[in-house]
């Protein structure tokens, strides 16, 4: 009888702390502008992909979570389909130093139609959207995958035919190491040539970064490739997990600024005395 209870101690003492080192991914669908049908989609994706493959999904469109006591809890960030300006500046710090901490961003389709004012967003995603074809917007065309050997591409087709709606970007990293590419003489409105990128990750600032502009049709999000291939995105995103904020530049608000002097129009010399004194 007392070995029966024993065993039934163990079993929950260790159930909650096998549930705590569980990853967490934040999912982000804040939009400023166009705002594309596909998010509950692909938000309901991803919580599928997280309960089937061990990791938890939390869902916002409040800015207010990209603050540092909110973000180190999370091993990636997923910008599903943001567009326009959707952060602060304190949360744009804030999101900037849990890259370097080395956090994960994962972006979706229009992640790239996103804070074109702040270039560091644009280095993270990897480019900026310059637009995409007219009448129709979403359309078939090739791929061509490059890298089969990457978590989020392995054992993909050489080449697959798919219906999406094809960006054109401009600012292109060129750190980024491009996964999937397409073939612009398979369809009209191509503007980036022979090499067109529409998946890719690279490492970033202390952290990881993986973009793909699939996701604009509803139907996306129930594609068995895609949904292989996002998920292996977001691990990689995850990476091992670890948020050290002692790896990231020191906040703006541990310094205090003090004004010595004003208006010295010649050349100086300055000397610390003793005392914590400043001689001009």
């Amino acid at each position: 009888m007392h070995r029966h209870l024993t065993t039934l101690v163990l079993l929950i003492a260790i159930s909650p702390a096998a549930h705590a080192q569980q990853p967490r991914v934040l999912v982000f669908s804040k939009t400023v502008q166009y705002r594309h049908a596909s998010i509950p989609n692909g938000i309901a994706a991803i919580k599928q992909l997280g309960a089937q493959n061990g990791f938890a999904v939390d869902a916002t469109e409040d800015a207010t979570a990209f603050s540092q006591k909110n973000l180190r809890r999370y091993a990636a960030v997923v910008f599903m389909s943001t567009t326009g300006d959707v952060l602060d500046a304190a949360q744009q710090d804030d999101f900037e130093r849990y890259i370097q901490a080395g956090g994960g961003y994962v972006g979706i389709h229009s992640g790239t139609d996103t804070e074109y004012d702040w270039p560091w967003y644009g280095r993270l995603a990897g480019a900026y959207f310059n637009g995409h074809p007219q009448n129709p917007n979403v359309r078939k065309g090739r791929y061509r995958t490059l890298d089969s050997t990457h978590v989020s591409t392995q054992g993909f087709p050489a080449q697959f035919d798919r219906e999406d709606e094809f960006y054109n970007f401009k600012s292109i990293d060129p750190t980024i190491h491009v996964l999937v590419e397409i073939d612009e003489t398979s369809y009209e409105g191509g503007t980036n040539g022979a090499h067109h990128p529409m998946s890719w990750y690279h490492d970033f600032d202390g952290g990881r970064a993986w973009y793909t502009n699939m996701g604009h049709p509803d139907a996306t999000y129930t594609e068995p490739l895609f949904l292989r291939h996002l998920l292996g995105g977001i691990r990689y995103a995850i990476g091992n997990g670890t948020i050290d904020f002692n790896r990231a530049r020191p906040e703006e608000n541990r310094f205090t600024r003090v004004v010595l002097a004003e208006k010295l129009n010649e050349p100086i010399e300055l000397a610390i005395l003793p005392g914590e004194r400043v001689r001009f």
